[in-house]
């Protein structure tokens, strides 16, 4: 994790962006030009820390489904875990990816432009931390809390507005087929 104040090079950036198969959105960029986040990842030196956090979300809705949970638009449930597992990459694979920022808070990389929220994401019970990333850095580090309008992100958006949904389709998981 990072705690030095100077920013990054626009060449460490591309490298980071790179290494990664990412592609940060442009506010994104200017923020980390001008300083690293504080407790956030170093991106020229946390490569296996970087790539587990990438996983993240797809490691904590899979141990979610795993407990029953599912979302509807995953289409019908699959009976054993390993479909389920396949189901859900297949599913996350066409929605924007999340770019960890710190702990388990991410930003979308797409669309690719500024103003996109930072979520702060542990499987379904997903949140907004803050409408944009400046909102996001005033509500972690200043003590802040405030939440504007919210640009909508294809599926992130669902489960962070809708807490009931993966509730209405949790389904009692059979210890022979789940976990």
């Amino acid at each position: 994790m990072s705690n030095e104040a100077q920013g990054y090079s626009k060449e460490e950036l591309d490298e980071a962006q790179d290494r990664h198969n990412l592609s940060f959105p442009p506010d994104l960029i200017d923020t980390l030009l001008k300083a690293r986040i504080p407790d956030g990842y170093d991106w020229t030196k946390d490569h296996d820390q970087i790539r587990e956090r990438l996983e993240w979300p797809f490691e904590m809705l899979l141990s979610d489904v795993e407990n029953g949970f599912w979302w509807p638009d995953f289409g019908d449930r699959p009976q054993n875990t390993e479909d389920c597992k396949t189901v859900l990459r297949e599913y996350l694979d066409r929605q924007p990816r999340l770019i960890p920022l710190s702990g388990h808070r991410f930003i979308p990389d797409s669309p690719n432009a500024a103003g996109n929220p930072v979520f702060s994401m542990h499987g379904f019970d997903t949140i907004y931390y803050g409408a944009n990333l400046e909102q996001w850095l005033r509500n972690e580090f200043m003590d802040e809390w405030n939440i504007g309008t919210v640009k909508r992100i294809s599926f992130w958006s669902d489960i962070a507005e809708d807490h009931e949904t993966p509730y209405s389709f949790y389904q009692t998981a059979n210890p022979d087929e789940f976990g």
